[in-house]
């Protein structure tokens, strides 16, 4: 007789009904950790992904930042162009990473996951808020990398733990607002064609209505308005502030993170109510 076949083992977000009948803030960070922890994993069966990730804002260093670091045609309150542009790119490429996040959740919805994890137990701000943590951990990835080569380039970096703690955060909350808002679109679109489109217009003008590669300063007053109610002008700011040595925040860092934090957890609410609607 053959042997009875086994059952292989569920996936890691189902568990006991008990487990996940646990209430409090412990629970939340718990269930938030393990759907982080399935997204994550695809980085293991695809790491070539970092590094494709890390052409662009090398290329933005090397060649945009190089040539302007000459030309000295854009005040950058004493610091070199270089050392000024480095935190931007940093902001640019967590936020290209974050920004198309909403994609993976409808490819997930075409591979019938999504139904799966909507009808768990798993509380809908868990799922969203699992989604900005890998978001955050992917931007934390391309933090390393640029950091590598600011160095390399000669940039005065902040090495003060409390700094680099302070560049962790601002890349976590940064990552994580911009991948709930780009949730929240997937949800509203629910087909990749207009996704990608709807990310393609949003990113330009996210990053070039920002202070990233020059001051608000120097812009023209319209689009002065438009850098103040942006977050990436924020999620600059603080790393400007944290990355550079002397290096200061013009907003106040207290506003900086207030900001990120806000915004993301509001975006977070408004993405784990529009959830459900991606498998309508």
């Amino acid at each position: 007789m053959r042997p009875p076949a086994q059952e292989e083992p569920p996936p890691a977000w189902v568990e006991e009904p008990a487990t996940w009948s646990r209430r409090g803030f412990p629970a939340f960070i718990r269930k938030t950790a393990v759907i982080a922890e399935m997204d994550l994993r695809k980085l293991a069966h695809d790491p070539f992904e970092l590094a494709t990730r890390a052409i662009q804002p090398a290329l933005w260093l090397l060649i945009f930042g190089e040539v302007f670091t000459r030309v000295r045609a854009i005040p950058t309150g004493g610091f070199r162009y270089l050392d000024f542009m480095a935190p931007g790119i940093l902001a640019q490429s967590v936020l290209f990473i974050a920004i198309f996040f909403g994609i993976a959740v409808i490819w997930e919805r075409d591979l019938g996951l999504v139904h799966k994890l909507v009808a768990s137990p798993v509380p809908r701000l868990s799922l969203v808020a699992g989604k900005g943590l890998a978001a955050g951990i992917r931007g934390l990835s391309q933090a390393v990398f640029v950091y590598g080569l600011a160095w390399l380039l000669g940039v005065d970096l902040n090495w003060h733990p409390l700094a680099l703690a302070g560049v962790m955060a601002a890349v976590l909350l940064g990552a994580g607002l911009f991948a709930t808002f780009s949730l929240g679109i997937a949800c509203i679109v629910k087909t990749r064609e207009r996704f990608m489109g709807i990310g393609q217009v949003l990113t330009m003008p996210l990053f070039f209505a920002s202070n990233a590669v020059y001051p608000v300063s120097i812009m023209p007053g319209w689009l002065k308005v438009l850098a103040h109610v942006n977050p990436l002008t924020y999620e600059v700011d603080a790393l400007r502030a944290l990355m550079l040595r002397g290096g200061s925040s013009a907003y106040g860092l207290g506003t900086d993170f207030a900001v990120l934090f806000g915004g993301g957890a509001l975006l977070t609410l408004v993405a784990a109510r529009l959830y459900p609607r991606i498998v309508v």
